[in-house]
């Protein structure tokens, strides 16, 4: 089964995309993993990363993107009664196999425009009055919060060593739906204050997350890190160090990536033509920078996996 890893922060500007993309790229270029990138932000930089403009614009004219899988969700939980005729898509369906011609790369493309936030209130308010035995309208928004994206995914979890959610900045319906479908996350940051911000906004938001749905347990995600990206100018000035070290003093050197991504113009370069710098220059330095970040990773979840593995023995041990 996939691991499920969102790439996460409050704050946009962070290096979000850019990250997601070339660990994508690193995992399925250099160590053979099979890898799903599904962008969940409207403004499409993931995918924009990866193809073209007019590639993107025949996806979404043939309704192969991210908003097709939502809409089919939406109706499913809601009252609208399907067409029998319609054709049922599945993430299988519409993903394009070997992005950036990567064997092992798939992308789900984003959209533009994934759902409008008024009818989706409109249809659990209406469901929670007719289906749902009069329970609260917040009772019927967790569950179906609990689903979306857990349902999208699921049915090709078993194709994938791992899927990487690129989220929106913020916190809206489908980030918090992909919180709650992952199994990890990673935190992206710039060495200056907002973006130290945006790592305490969202660390709060995921321990309000696991305080709602506490009871059932279904809030399982772990940081994986923090990934700095740096700044210009960034060795000329001591100031970008001391805002790392504040974040140093909230989190355990565990937590935070020791590799950090350099200030390199191949990274714009090769976003400019619509493929990760890891593909585009695999010898610059963001290239070299990324491939180290990926083998962090690597180590990482083989640390925690194994951290789980041993909880989850004592746990049986108990119950015998």
């Amino acid at each position: 089964m996939a691991q499920v890893i969102a790439t996460v922060n409050m704050k946009g500007g962070v290096g979000k995309t850019t990250i997601t993309v070339n660990i994508a790229t690193c995992l399925a270029k250099i160590h053979r993993k099979k890898v799903l990138v599904v962008d969940l932000d409207t403004q499409i930089s993931a995918s924009l990363s990866m193809i073209s403009p007019a590639d993107f614009a025949k996806c979404r004219k043939e309704n192969r993107t991210l908003r097709t899988l939502v809409s089919q969700a939406i109706e499913r939980y809601g009252l609208a009664v399907s067409d029998p005729e319609e054709k049922i898509y599945q993430v299988r369906d519409l993903v394009i196999p070997h992005a950036c011609k990567v064997q092992g790369l798939d992308l789900l493309v984003g959209d533009i425009d994934l759902y409008d936030e008024f009818l989706v209130s409109e249809m659990l308010y209406n469901r929670s009055l007719l289906y749902e035995q009069k329970q609260s309208f917040q009772a019927t928004w967790s569950r179906f919060e609990q689903t979306l994206i857990k349902g999208i995914l699921a049915p090709v979890m078993k194709y994938y060593d791992y899927i990487i959610l690129d989220c929106a900045p913020g916190y809206n319906l489908i980030t918090r739906s992909s919180i709650i479908a992952s199994d990890f996350y990673i935190m992206p940051a710039r060495p200056e204050p907002l973006s130290v911000v945006g790592i305490q906004l969202l660390e709060r938001r995921i321990e309000k997350l696991r305080e709602v749905y506490r009871e059932d347990n279904s809030v399982n995600i772990e940081l994986l890190g923090i990934v700095f990206s740096m700044s210009a100018g960034f060795t000329l000035s001591r100031y970008y160090q001391k805002v790392m070290d504040r974040v140093a003093t909230d989190f355990s050197s565990a937590k935070i990536f020791k590799t950090k991504i350099p200030n390199d113009v191949n990274i714009a370069k090769a976003v400019d033509n619509f493929i990760p710098v890891s593909v585009a220059n695999p010898t610059s330095s963001g290239a070299k920078a990324f491939a180290e970040i990926t083998i962090e990773l690597l180590k990482k979840l083989e640390i925690s996996l194994g951290r789980k593995e041993q909880t989850s023995r004592l746990s049986l041990v108990d119950l015998e």
